[in-house]
């Protein structure tokens, strides 16, 4: 698919950038009815049987969209961005190229103390402004100085392996990912989640917006049965339905957004939980 490339600026010095893409809707669409053959003629909507495919988890279809992204991030972010094994990955390599003299220094609303609720993440508070502006420094002057010894390494003809391993993981790498649509959703549903650190949202978010151009309607699926979707536990389900007299009309279920087929599956559900024992 010829594209234009898209490019979207994150953090001081990141950016994350498309450079190419295999498929769209279409392709979803196309790959699902050469699955399921002639019974998916009574979904005659595209949009509808892309929503179906995405509600009822039935992934393969979305594996045919492929996106390729050419990422500027931090090493700190690369490496918890890596957890996810689903992409292809080709990163800058500090072996057969000088690492370059880029670091992120946060935003000083972005420097913050650690949470006392929760043990990975920072707090809600800020530090005061002159507090806020002196740790930037710090983390600024550190940076300088490790790369000038880097440098001097280099110079003194260390090689390049060994010189980089001082390195900070603020130091900026880069890498092309690729990725097929499910994988992508999954790894979008985590990291532009509200809990998710603030550095990798960013990078999410970019992405989040490059998608949704290209697979409008797929996205909208995703929106509606993922990341805006919650689950609950039989206990959780129990509580709720001891809340609950009735299943609720038809016309309070369109009113919602719930039709035809998802209205059904909906009032199938609602009896399961007020079943649960």
């Amino acid at each position: 698919m010829s594209i234009t490339p898209i490019e979207i600026q994150c953090l001081d010095k990141g950016f994350v950038r498309l450079i190419d893409v295999m498929g769209d809707d279409n392709s979803i669409v196309q790959a699902a009815r050469v699955s399921y053959g002639t019974g998916t003629k009574r979904l005659s909507e595209d949009r509808g049987l892309i929503r179906y495919l995405l509600r009822h988890q039935h992934t393969t279809p979305f594996e045919m969209v492929e996106f390729k992204f050419h990422i500027k991030l931090p090493i700190f972010i690369a490496r918890q961005w890596i957890r996810h094994r689903t992409a292809n990955v080709n990163e800058y390599s500090g072996r057969y190229s000088e690492m370059k003299d880029e670091f992120y220094v946060p935003s000083l609303e972005n420097i913050r103390p650690q949470s006392t609720m929760n043990k990975q993440g920072r707090s809600d508070e800020t530090f005061p402004t002159e507090q806020a502006e002196a740790i930037a420094e710090k983390f600024a002057a550190s940076q300088d100085q490790m790369y000038a010894e880097y440098r001097e390494l280099l110079d003194m003809g260390v090689a390049r392996e060994i010189a980089r391993i001082n390195l900070p993981v603020s130091n900026y790498t880069e890498w092309y990912w690729k990725i097929d649509l499910h994988n992508l959703f999954h790894f979008l549903k985590l990291r532009i989640d509200s809990h998710a650190q603030y550095e990798i949202r960013v990078y999410g978010e970019a992405m989040a917006s490059i998608v949704k151009g290209i697979v409008p309607v797929a996205w909208e699926a995703f929106e509606d049965y993922a990341l805006h979707s919650l689950q609950f536990s039989r206990l959780e389900a129990k509580a709720i339905m001891s809340m609950l007299n009735e299943l609720p009309s038809d016309e309070t279920l369109a009113a919602a957004g719930l039709k035809g087929r998802e209205a059904l599956e909906f009032k199938d559900k609602f009896n399961k939980m007020k079943n649960l024992k």
